[in-house]
């Protein structure tokens, strides 16, 4: 089965398709340390999503570049949407009830 291409219709590599794009910046998120009261950013690598069956159970964390603490936050709908929109590796946490 070939695809067909309306008439006057040219079609399009891959690679002129592209030709023209520039490289994404990286996302980040900023972040802040309740230990330290640090400010910084964060890339999508640096932290990591635990989706759980609750608000409780929800939450995001991270290793504070400036003291090293391990940090935890609760994430509301708009906070997981964010992270998982921006590439943070997610886990889901399952009831074992």
């Amino acid at each position: 089965m070939s695809e067909s291409v309306a008439p006057g219709v040219r079609g399009v590599s891959v690679a002129a398709a592209f030709a023209g794009m520039r490289s994404v910046a990286p996302v980040v998120f900023r972040a802040g340390c309740p230990d330290c009261r640090g400010r910084f950013e964060l890339a999508a690598s640096a932290l990591r999503l635990a989706i759980g069956a609750s608000r409780r159970t929800t939450f995001y964390s991270f290793t504070c570049p400036d003291c090293g603490a391990a940090v935890r936050k609760p994430a509301g709908e708009r906070i997981v949407e964010l992270l998982t929109g921006g590439g943070v590796r997610t886990l889901r946490l399952h009831s074992t009830v």
